[in-house]
């Protein structure tokens, strides 16, 4: 059986000092160390994994990183082949490393390239400021070391052996909770406006399924995604698709335009619909670009505008959803609720439009190609009905066999 152990990375040519520290303390707790050099500047022989070994994992040999011509560019290209080194390992329990804004950026991709779960601790002089840059959607957490790490000292002592505890104790503690809910795990995305929904799926899947829900604003669909891609799940119920919306019409909920993408790289089952297409999402009613002027509002609260879809942009949508349904390479089951797609998408409600829902659903019949293991569903209910979600969950049973 192979040992677990936690990698320790960071430019030992420059920081060895604090490096081998906290190898150190992790090692007197009974959890067996790597030490990963990642420098750039000269050779350090006093590691389990050189700079070398690891440049030798860029995918043009080692001479990318070596030869890279600047440091800047030899930094980029020794993060690249630090990402395929780690994705290379069969024993991590951890992850833990040390480093100013250049070693952050040289080592956080390779966290965010792990699995969720692994336990992923950067020590960072950036950790004070805007991180979402190196973290993305995954659960790497950073630390601040308040002094430059630069030397030992009262401060840096301190502050380090926290950092190594804590990597100690989080890969510690994995195996004991590892199996503990052995539910199969579903992934469900919700809006305020299709809560209803999830909380009826969740009442109807719960028993049986453990049902982790993500919020539908931009940071929570790249983590729905991410999580696919880790294998942790065993279906998708996308049900609220409303960051298409705001990635097209330039909102502030957007997850980009690779939201969805997952489907052409993974088998896992996709369930959705199509949760607050009636909306795109803008901060304060000021904040609203100048070329929407005259269309319909809805404020939500001091800080969030909702701006209701037009026949032509929920064309527009159907035609970008149906495209990334059709690249999948698993089942796929979409759901049209002909009753409305949100709270506010109802008879007597503000976003009420019948002919936009008309465009979206008919475009989407349109456009998405079904075959024997994607299939389109057109339910005459509500989406946030409890009949709904009978035929979600019934769908949820039937893929999985449960």
């Amino acid at each position: 059986m192979t040992t677990a152990k936690v990698y320790v990375v960071g430019t030992f040519d420059t920081k060895a000092e604090e490096l081998h520290y906290v190898a150190h303390l992790i090692a007197a707790q009974g959890i067996p160390v790597t030490t990963v050099d990642v420098g750039t500047s000269g050779p350090v022989f006093d590691v389990d994994v050189t700079a070398r070994e690891v440049a030798g994992h860029h995918h043009s040999g080692a001479g990318a990183v070596t030869v890279a011509g600047d440091r800047g560019r030899a930094v980029i290209a020794m993060s690249e082949a630090l990402v395929a080194f780690m994705a290379s390992r069969t024993d991590v329990a951890g992850i833990i490393g040390l480093g100013g804004s250049g070693g952050t950026s040289l080592i956080a991709p390779a966290m965010r390239g792990l699995p969720l779960g692994v336990p992923k601790l950067m020590v960072s002089t950036v950790a004070s400021g805007d991180t979402s840059g190196y973290v993305g959607v995954s659960d790497l957490a950073m630390m601040f070391p308040v002094t430059d790490i630069a030397g030992l000292n009262t401060v840096s002592r301190r502050i380090l052996a926290n950092a190594a505890h804590a990597i100690a104790g989080m890969a510690s503690a994995r195996p004991a909770e590892t199996g503990q809910d052995t539910r199969p795990a579903l992934a469900l995305s919700m809006f305020g406006v299709t809560t209803p929904s999830i909380r009826n799926l969740r009442d109807r899947l719960e028993d049986d399924y453990d049902c982790i829900v993500f919020h539908a604003n931009g940071a929570g669909g790249r983590a729905l995604e991410a999580i696919t891609r880790s294998g942790m799940v065993r279906a998708v119920l996308d049900i609220t698709t409303t960051e298409t919306a705001d990635h097209m019409m330039g909102g502030i909920c957007s997850a980009g335009p690779e939201r969805l993408d997952m489907l052409a790289h993974t088998t896992i089952p996709w369930i959705g619909s199509c949760g607050a297409l009636d909306m795109v999402n803008f901060g304060p009613r000021a904040s609203v670009p100048a070329r929407y002027e005259g269309r319909l509002f809805h404020v939500h609260n001091a800080n969030i505008t909702l701006m209701r879809t037009t026949c032509a942009e929920n064309v527009a949508m159907a035609r970008w959803l149906a495209g990334k349904l059709n690249a999948a390479r698993g089942p796929v089951d979409l759901i049209l609720p002909l009753g409305g797609v949100s709270a506010l998408d109802a008879p007597g409600e503000p976003f009420s439009d019948p002919a936009a829902n008309t465009a979206l659903f008919e475009t989407l019949e349109a456009e998405f190609v079904q075959t024997d293991s994607r299939r389109l569903h057109t339910l005459h209910a509500h989406i946030n009905d409890p009949a709904f979600a009978d035929f979600c969950a019934d769908l949820v049973r039937t893929r999985l066999g449960g």
